[in-house]
């Protein structure tokens, strides 16, 4: 006797399809000669298929009912937020000509933004060192970096330094600094501060060199 399997896959059907799909089916079996007793029998089958078209068309009519309340939630939170932002431009305008700007915000039961405070002056530059650099006539100075500096200003000086005998020799915005075009055989010192935007730090200590 030649066999074949039925092909379902009911898993791959969206909701409404499968609905379809079982409707067409009840159809097509009513009155088959070819199926005299169906398992489930007629009856039995009409009503889970009924219950699920039930159950499916109440969910079909609550999602769109879930959207349409989401939408109307977005849109009256869009109009809340809106409305909240015009109240805070209105209090910290108004606040402004108050003896206490922040007291009378905090009336209004909003919060104050911290105002910002510019950064201090940079620390003194540490653990400077200067060793010989790749090249004759170069070396190379190198320092722990210093918070809130945005330049380091390196300074040199030929031996023995004096109070007026330092020059400008470079600005660098990392801890290191290569110093070329040096006489090779002299000793030189080399001192580095750090500059931010609250003014420039204390010099490091001096320390020299003899160039290569």
């Amino acid at each position: 006797m030649k066999k074949s399997k039925v092909k379902l896959e009911l898993n791959k059907k969206p909701d409404s399809d499968l609905h379809t799909f079982a409707q067409s089916h009840e159809t097509a079996m009513t009155d088959n000669p070819n199926f005299t007793t169906p398992l489930p029998p007629v009856t039995a089958f009409t009503a889970v298929r009924a219950s699920y078209g039930t159950a499916l068309g109440a969910f079909n009519t609550a999602q769109a009912a879930a959207k349409l309340a989401t939408t109307n939630k977005d849109t009256a939170r869009a109009a809340l937020e809106l409305a909240l932002t015009q109240r805070g431009n209105y209090v910290e305008l108004t606040a402004a000509t108050t003896a206490d700007p922040v007291a009378a915000i905090k009336s209004a039961n909003f919060s104050s933004r911290a105002s910002k405070t510019p950064s201090g002056v940079p620390a003194q530059v540490m653990n400077l060192s200067v060793t010989a650099g790749d090249h004759d006539g170069e070396l190379k100075a190198q320092w722990d970096p210093v918070p809130y500096a945005k330049t380091y200003e390196v300074q040199t000086s030929p031996d023995p330094f004096t109070a007026t005998s330092w020059s400008k020799t470079k600005s660098v915005t990392k801890s290191l600094a290569v110093l070329p075009n040096l006489t090779s055989g002299s000793r030189i010192w080399v001192k580095v501060r750090a500059i931010g935007s609250g003014g420039e730090g204390n010099y490091s200590s001096e320390i020299s060199k003899i160039v290569p």
